[in-house]
């Protein structure tokens, strides 16, 4: 629509989900147009009585929630003003779903309410948008309510089975707790694996008018030592010729542009940033107009964006770099209909501002135009290498990069798991004949051991998610974050083991073996079930399978997607699976046992009672003794690296060696002990020092200890010494005083009964009334 048609428009009132979006659409619309936003959902269900009427048909009770009853009274003062109110929340099931909540809630008409949608947030964009409203969708926002009030029945009704039957404050999620079990699986993976070792061999040619070292690997490895050692002796003696030589042409593809799974998974593994902030950045660019729609499970590019790529591409690097390319979505059960993820100017490679947002707009843009960009060209080559009177061959490979192609400008990341075989490549090989003769320069054969199963980390189980069809884009982020604060999984890392490796060297005639000492399974940012989330998964999976089931959780997403196509009702789909779940509640409810989780671990060598690793009322634990004794039982949390399921008797009774008595400093005990918040040293009665995170308790020796205790001395000598200055008056503004203090979360300002936190740490003393006011309007226009 053209901007003077938009003058014709009086009193015009645009309702957005944030302030940013706000902010940044009203620099597009004309004066006649006055942007708001609804923070959010203006309502949700009624915890009470669960929010649902399942008697009458599954209808929803939706309550205005306390922080939400002054935005609700200042948009309907504002929809006063307004002669035609236009709803602009974001293009899913989420956004119409706030479109339909305003629309019901503030008492909009069909006749002056528009609903309009755009894919980002540009001027074209959202002109084009006040050019073909709509109305709103119906059939998105049952699919929205069908989500929400089918996760609320079984987080509802789940929970207090898991409060009466496990432990008290749990609750169960129907997304959620599918994710929790893919975690829970592959560590009982992990902790049934076996690892085989064999030994590979690895030998190193050259020719007769080549010294080129071509490095090749025997096309078998050997079961047990005594074969590798029996097979290099018979090199000792043997010759070697070329077998085949092979060389062909490959091709590397790029791939396409993000969707909301693979930028999450890019960015944590290049840029290391986890699941919710990928998503948190994401948001902050296209509400700044930077980049589309960012919950899309979509790879496809319009038509703009294709051009401007293949424009920008031929400019940059030449047309033979530039091919055209439309990509279709194969995920399974793909639903939205919007972009992928890609920057809304495509000339605009890289951002001024904010580091963070910098880097994953770059990954963006780059991804987007090498989607645009030829194929690599490579050229791989192939030399099988005979050993006389043996089966066996070395196979040599070597690639080259004949023409660079999207790879110039990006190249994908990969999982990089633990390889059984170390692949010895060469970038190029020299030219050989076939039968021509090899020289054998050395030969090295080493045990190796298949590996364990992965753990998922955050990338890897988005990726499993999207794989079974569980969750949508707009599900990802919360999924992963709400497993972890609900400490079902925690992020953990495994400095590794060790272990002794074989190597048997062949060189110039002579076998010599050594054992050399190597470091395996570490692993860092992993996913790991807590004991709790260990047993709250095998619980679910025998009493609510169903739940529980990868297949009914996927089939689940298939029928809100044809509830949003308008082929299936919500209230049937609701109907469906209640009754045999509510039973299914019920009769657990009736006959299940309370979980015990707990192991017996053995006795007490000083008491001879038994000791147990239990799940108890604060989380994991050991247990020495049983209720009903004499004598009471005594307890000891596990540490965060620990688990019941794991844990040795020894390791069990050494948590009871706290506290600690470590000696004596300026004739005052120092003793090591652990409390509500952790581990500390005490200093006498003078001082509590918390332990940093790489301090053992049980290892931290008397030495150690005072340092700690010195720096805790030096800091509060200084606090006091700046408190000796505070409160201190820089100036008055508007009659009032403008204060600088320091508390608990550091320095900061007080002017009008409201503190402005101070960014300064050391040198605040130094702030100065203009720098005071400067903070204080800062915050103030943040607001």
């Amino acid at each position: 629509m053209p901007p003077q048609i938009l003058r014709f428009m009086a009193n015009n009132l645009v309702i957005v989900e944030s302030p940013a979006k706000a902010k940044t659409i009203e620099k597009y619309l004309g004066k006649d147009f006055h942007v708001v936003s609804s923070f959010g959902h203006i309502r949700d269900l009624d915890k009470k009585n669960m929010g649902i009427k399942v008697e009458n048909d599954f209808e929803p009770v939706y309550i205005i929630s306390d922080d939400k009853k002054k935005v609700v009274a200042n948009l309907k003062s504002e929809v006063k003003k307004a002669d035609t109110v236009w709803l602009a929340s974001d293009d899913d099931r989420e956004g119409e779903a706030i479109a339909w909540h305003l629309f019901e809630v503030l008492g909009l008409r069909n006749k002056d309410t528009k609903r309009i949608v755009f894919n980002e947030i540009t001027k074209k964009a959202i002109l084009d948008a006040i050019a073909n409203p709509r109305e709103i969708d119906q059939n998105l926002v049952n699919a929205q309510q069908a989500r929400r009030i089918l996760d609320r029945i079984v987080g509802f009704e789940i929970s207090p089975v898991l409060w009466t039957k496990v432990k008290g404050g749990l609750s169960a999620g129907r997304v959620q707790s599918v994710a929790v079990r893919l975690v829970c699986e592959r560590e009982e993976e992990i902790k049934n694996f076996v690892s085989k070792d064999s030994y590979n061999v690895k030998g190193i040619f050259n020719t007769e008018h080549s010294k080129t070292p071509i490095a090749a690997n025997l096309n078998k490895n050997f079961n047990v030592k005594e074969e590798a050692v029996g097979f290099l002796n018979h090199l000792i003696n043997a010759t070697f010729t070329v077998a085949n030589t092979n060389k062909k042409p490959s091709k590397r593809a790029p791939q396409p542009p993000f969707t909301t799974s693979t930028l999450q998974q890019e960015a944590f593994r290049k840029l290391g940033m986890s699941v919710e902030r990928t998503m948190l950045v994401a948001q902050q660019l296209y509400e700044a107009g930077l980049i589309t729609y960012m919950r899309t499970d979509s790879v496809n590019l319009s038509d703009y964006a294709v051009f401007a790529a293949k424009e920008f591409i031929e400019k940059e690097y030449g047309s033979k770099y530039s091919k055209i390319r439309h990509y279709k979505t194969k995920t399974k059960g793909a639903q939205e209909a919007h972009e992928a993820i890609r920057p809304t100017d495509l000339s605009r490679k890289t951002l001024p501002d904010n580091i963070l947002n910098n880097k994953l707009y770059e990954l963006i843009w780059k991804r987007t135009v090498a989607s645009q960009m030829a194929d690599a060209e490579i050229e791989i080559t192939t030399i099988d290498i005979a050993v006389s009177q043996r089966e066996e061959m070395f196979v040599a490979k070597g690639e080259v990069i004949i023409f660079d192609g999207y790879l110039k400008l990006y190249s994908e990341s990969v999982e990089k798991d633990e390889q059984n075989v170390e692949d010895e490549e060469n970038l190029s090989l020299p030219a050989v004949k076939k039968n021509e003769e090899m020289y054998l320069v050395n030969a090295v054969s080493k045990q190796t051991f298949t590996a364990q199963p992965t753990r998922y980390n955050e990338a890897m189980l988005v990726h499993k998610l999207e794989e079974l069809g569980i969750g949508r884009p707009s599900t990802y982020a919360p999924i992963i974050s709400t497993i972890q604060k609900r400490n079902y999984v925690i992020k953990g890392q495994n400095t590794g083991k060790t272990r002794q490796v074989s190597i048997i060297k062949l060189e110039k005639g002579t076998i010599k073996e050594t054992s050399v000492k190597e470091n395996y399974a570490s692993e860092k940012n992993k996913l790991l079930p807590t004991d709790i989330g260990e047993v709250v998964n095998k619980f679910l999976c025998r009493f609510f399978i169903n739940i529980m089931d990868y297949n009914f959780t996927a089939n689940a997403e298939k029928e809100l997607d044809t509830i949003a196509e308008g082929k299936l009702k919500w209230q049937k789909m609701l109907e469906t699976f209640y009754t045999p779940f509510h039973n299914e509640v019920v009769e657990t409810s009736k006959t299940a046992k309370r979980e015990k989780a707990e192991r017996l671990l053995g006795k007490d060598p000083k008491t001879g009672k038994n000791v147990f690793a239990k799940i108890g009322r604060f989380g994991a634990m050991i247990q020495i003794g049983e209720v009903g004794e004499e004598e009471k039982p005594v307890f000891a949390s596990l540490q965060s690296n620990q688990s019941i399921s794991t844990i040795t008797l020894e390791e069990a009774l050494s948590l009871f060696a706290l506290p600690r008595n470590l000696g004596k400093y300026e004739n005052e005990d120092i003793i090591v002990s652990t409390g509500r918040f952790g581990a500390y040293v005490k200093f006498g009665n003078k001082l509590n020092v918390s332990l940093p995170k790489n301090k053992d308790p049980y290892a931290i020796n008397l030495d150690e200890s005072i340092e700690l205790i010195k720096a805790k001395q030096k800091s509060e000598a200084q606090k006091q010494e700046i408190m000796k200055h505070l409160p201190k008056t820089l100036g008055r503004i508007d009659d009032k005083d403008v204060v600088l203090n320091h508390g608990r979360f550091g320095a900061y300002v007080t002017w009008n009964g409201k503190n402005y936190k101070v960014a300064r740490k050391d040198d605040f003393l130094s702030l100065t009334f203009e720098e005071a006011k400067a903070i204080i309007k800062s915050s103030k226009s943040k607001k």
